[in-house]
């Protein structure tokens, strides 16, 4: 009988949620290990990722302790996906789905993530990184979007790893721009499209009510601020 995985996180984030993604789609057991933003420097989470990001998991399993969520969703299909449900056995298709992870983790991740700190919690507007972020934003997108051309994934014939690890941070896209746009991709309509047959999986839907049961628990609102904080300088007076 499979033991439920640690799932250690910060519930604002978009990372952790890949992970979660991945274990409801395989049915894996779990359980989530909810900490503080703020806490997330010191222990307990630091004895568990030094590196103090989230998401981080313990697999009593395996006795594995594992960081960094592109390395854990690749555990995760080696270790659970016996079943080829959400990957391939194929030479081809297993490196192909290997390079859309890499190209999440290197390119969608960080520079969503840093279009999101400019346009929305910085407390300084900065006009040359906003342009510079969401000018890169929009590029990322390109690249999904002509590998998507006439297709429905960009690999094979279904929804793999790779596609579902590029959710989160789309379904951000308002909070990443910084706009009350609610259809934030309608330039890239086949990313539009693509996005739209993942989210209404079972699996992110469910990965969506945690986060927002959690959320809600820790007072912050969907973008990860303190209800009735505006920005980061607020935020940091809060905090003293």
């Amino acid at each position: 009988m499979t033991r439920p995985i640690e799932v250690w996180m910060s519930p604002p984030g978009p990372n952790p949620w890949k992970v979660i993604v991945i274990l409801e789609e395989l049915e894996v057991p779990y359980e989530i290990k909810s900490i503080r933003f703020e806490d997330i420097k010191k222990p307990p989470f630091i004895d568990v990722n030094p590196n103090g990001r989230a998401p981080a998991i313990i697999d009593p399993n395996t006795d594995l302790i594992l960081w960094e969520s592109g390395a854990i969703i690749l555990y995760l299909i080696e270790q659970y996906d016996t079943q080829k449900k959400l990957s391939f056995g194929s030479l081809h298709e297993k490196n192909l789905l290997n390079q859309w992870l890499m190209f999440q983790m290197s390119g969608q991740g960080p520079y969503f993530g840093q279009c999101g700190w400019f346009n929305v919690l910085h407390p300084e507007k900065l006009p040359s990184a906003i342009d510079r972020y969401s000018n890169e934003v929009k590029r990322v997108l390109g690249v999904l979007e002509k590998s998507l051309h006439k297709k429905q994934w960009p690999v094979g014939d279904k929804c793999t790893y790779a596609d579902l690890s590029f959710v989160p941070w789309n379904d951000r896209m308002d909070m990443v721009l910084g706009v009350p746009d609610s259809k934030p991709l309608k330039e890239f309509p086949n990313v539009e499209a693509w996005h739209h047959r993942m989210i209404s999986r079972g699996s992110f839907r469910k990965a969506m009510e945690i986060r927002e049961k959690l959320m809600d628990e820790q007072g912050l609102m969907p973008n990860g601020m303190p209800k009735g904080v505006n920005n980061m300088a607020e935020y940091e007076d809060k905090m003293k």
